[in-house]
């Protein structure tokens, strides 16, 4: 009997593995580089275009408003209250002396004079003297036609220029007095130009120092050159875009500079990173193809990776509770996602049309000691780290507690009239007056409207209001009450009562008339007025709602940058202990860079030495911001050194060998790509608003934190303690997470 044998099925060869989608973008970018280079050029100059052509439609101040005060504000706001464009001019005689009524009437014939021929004064009146007889104030309105709310707003701040002119060529008439102009549209217009003049002179200065580190990085002009153009077009693009978005979510007036600051940080990093690994591969003898083709696959890889971890970190914001954390999350996820892009796919490109002549011209000196080869300081230095991990690990923890130990006392205010006086001239004029007629300083505003169409019982209203302001007077916490009247919108429906307070808007005595009037004095007046909204407003009401909006949505925000940043980097490295190991070297170095701001600005601590003002506060704003910044841009750093070592470790190498390549062979780029940050923020830490000091100390701080203390000790010192445990993964887990590459 024959036996019939089935012939054996041929073996399948395996799939080959998939090429992930940074390298095949970067691949077609390389070979179709005129094209890729065509589009990206379209890509910038469309939304650029576009955004100017648009326009941008930037926050009205009731819309920046949070709580109880912004519901105020969009009340008085939609009410078409007449505009309040009054001016004052500040007379005052010596310290010590009394302002004579010659000088007051030659003073205030002069100035009618001037106003006279300006079509910007609406009207202008007499003098009022102070009680101690050394100051007078000489009012005047501006014209703003029939604009209202924002757009009266706006033409105030056009129409004082003029006027402020006027006033000082007659204070330059009369050297022997002080005299100044006073109000909110020449505040406003005073603190505008001055952030302005802040922000032109640190754009000018981010981008030749930006350029003079690459310079020293790589040794050539064009390897310079290359990262900084890209990361220029990238925020050309972004705030292009921004201004299309702007229409449904409307910007902040600094959203621009936001937009500068964060993009050419990662626009910078991420070529440089991309740079770096191609002149790398050059150097070992790859060809230019097989280059920009291991580095679209490595660093590629990790610029992909960290610019979604950054953008949900930025998302972040979204949760913040305020308007403007909205408009600046939006700009910064457009900046990083069009940075993210162009390095796919015009940085290939352009080192594709390069090739070698990415290192000319070269600068002889500074090109020899960049090029590309074997270190020295970091082998030795991760050779003493890694000698006893355990001892690396302890003591670096222990620094970093210690510093941000201070944290746990922070104190956080809105940025007070005496700090900003520092730095704006025009502030202290302002402070002189409230001291001479604390009537004329900061009110709190008590706003009342009907929730439907019906209008408000207007002698009900007046009695309920005149209780309010005789139990205000006997309080002893306002200004003078003598003056203040209910204020009835045309159309009917709402009211407002301003009250004066004393002093700063910010100190203890206005936050304590507040504290009365909410507590105490409007439930009452909403008891005898049970068909009316009633809310209260100005600037205390608005600074105590936006921290406690901050305050009580942290967590909120913290939880959600924490929880996405874990699933994004789980994904990418299918590592749990990666991802958490992450979370929490990220978690130590915010609160190094919090303790550090705490030291500085609330105890003066190396405040002289860094040449910033002791505030005795942290900026109520800044924790939030800061945290979602540094959370994100810290993880460039992570990704790109935890990628190296991943990329050591896959064939074979042992965990401690691995780490020790991967920092040693990632630490000149992200030594590089740190100094350009720290400089770009400490440009930024020396402008003369205290928020954008400690801003700039913060960022900065913690770069610096990061790039040595996190990256270079504690990150190889904890995963060499991990071992085999850094890739662990749980196997239900494998089986549902997504492909890192899809």
């Amino acid at each position: 009997m024959s036996t019939v044998s089935t012939p054996a099925r041929p073996r399948t060869a395996p799939a080959p593995p998939r090429v992930p989608a940074a390298q095949r973008i970067a691949r077609w970018s390389a070979t179709h580089r005129w094209a890729a280079l065509g589009l990206w050029v379209l890509l910038v100059a469309g939304t650029l275009v576009g955004g100017l052509a648009a326009g941008t439609r930037s926050q009205t101040a009731a819309e920046q408003g949070t709580g109880e005060s912004g519901r105020a504000d969009i009340a008085l706001e939609q009410a078409g209250f007449p505009p309040d464009t009054s001016e004052r001019v500040l007379v005052q005689a010596p310290v010590g002396s009394t302002l004579s009524k010659a000088d007051l009437a030659a003073v205030t014939a002069d100035l009618h004079a001037r106003w006279a021929d300006l079509p910007e004064v609406a009207t202008t009146g007499d003098p009022v003297r102070s009680a101690d007889g050394r100051s007078a104030l000489v009012p005047l309105t501006l014209e703003v036609g029939n604009a209202t709310g924002a757009d009266a707003d706006a033409a105030a701040s056009e129409a004082v220029v003029p006027v402020i002119a006027a006033t000082d060529a007659v204070a330059a008439e009369h050297p022997d007095l002080s005299i100044h102009e006073v109000g909110s549209a020449s505040l406003d217009v005073a603190i505008d130009d001055q952030v302005s003049s802040d922000f032109a002179s640190a754009e000018k200065l981010s981008l030749p120092v930006t350029f003079v580190i690459l310079l020293l990085a790589f040794g050539a002009i064009l390897a310079a050159g290359v990262p900084v153009l890209l990361a220029l077009s990238s925020v050309g693009s972004a705030i292009g875009l921004a201004a299309l978005v702007s229409h449904l979510i409307p910007a902040t007036d600094t959203l621009s500079s936001v937009i500068l600051l964060v993009g050419m940080a990662v626009g910078v990093d991420y070529s440089l990173f991309y740079v770096r690994r191609m002149r790398e591969e050059m150097a070992r003898g790859a060809d230019r193809r097989s280059a920009i083709d291991i580095a679209a696959a490595t660093s590629g890889r990790a610029v992909v990776t960290s610019g979604l971890a950054v953008i949900v970190s930025m998302a972040g914001l979204f949760f913040a509770g305020a308007s403007i954390f909205t408009s600046m999350a939006v700009g910064t996820m457009l900046v990083v996602a069009v940075a993210v892009l162009g390095s796919l796919t015009a940085l290939p490109a352009m080192l594709s049309l390069l090739g070698g002549a990415i290192d000319r011209p070269r600068i002889p000196l500074l090109h020899r000691l960049s090029r590309p080869g074997k270190p020295r300081f970091w082998p030795a230095a991760m050779r003493v780290i890694l000698a006893k991990p355990a001892v690396s690990l302890v003591l670096a923890v222990l620094a970093l507690g210690a510093l941000a130990l201070p944290a746990l006392g922070m104190k956080t205010s809105d940025t007070s009239l005496e700090a900003m006086g520092k730095s704006i001239p025009a502030i202290a004029p302002y402070t002189a007056m409230t001291h001479a007629f604390p009537q004329e300083g900061s009110a709190h505003t008590v706003a009342l409207w009907s929730p439907d169409d019906a209008p408000l019982d207007l002698s009900a209203t007046k009695a309920a209001t005149d209780d309010l302001v005789a139990d205000a007077k006997a309080s002893g916490l306002f200004a003078d009450l003598s003056g203040v009247a209910l204020d009835v919108a045309p159309d009917g429906r709402t009211a407002r009562l301003d009250l004066p307070v004393a002093g700063d808007p910010a100190g203890s005595e206005a936050i304590a008339s507040l504290d009365l009037l909410r507590g105490t004095l409007v439930p009452a007046l909403h008891a005898e007025l049970p068909d009316a909204s009633v809310a209260v407003t100005g600037d205390s009401a608005q600074t105590v709602d936006f921290g406690h909006a901050l305050s009580s949505h942290l967590p909120l925000v913290i939880a959600f940058v924490v929880a996405t940043s874990f699933v994004v980097l789980l994904i990418a490295f299918r590592s749990v202990v990666v991802a958490a190991t992450a979370i929490v070297l990220n978690a130590l170095s915010v609160s190094a860079a919090y303790g550090l701001l705490v030291l500085v600005f609330q105890h003066g601590v190396g405040a002289d030495l860094l040449g910033v003002t002791n505030t005795g506060f942290v900026v109520n704003w800044l924790p939030l911001f800061l945290f979602v910044i540094l959370f994100g841009l810290s993880m460039d750093y992570h990704v790109f050194v935890v990628s190296r070592i991943r990329e050591e470790h896959v064939p074979g190498v042992s965990t401690r060998l691995a780490v020790s390549r991967g920092v040693t062979a990632s630490a000149g780029v992200v030594t590089s790509a740190a100094v350009v940050m720290v400089a770009v923020f400490a440009i930024f830490a020396s402008l003369s608003l205290i928020e954008f000091m400690q801003l700039g100390i913060g960022l900065a701080a913690a770069v610096i934190i990061d790039a040595t203390v996190v990256r270079a000790v504690l990150l190889p010192s904890a995963m060499t303690l991990l071992g085999r445990y850094n890739w662990w993964l749980p196997r239900w887990l494998d089986r549902i997470l997504p492909a890192a590459h899809a």
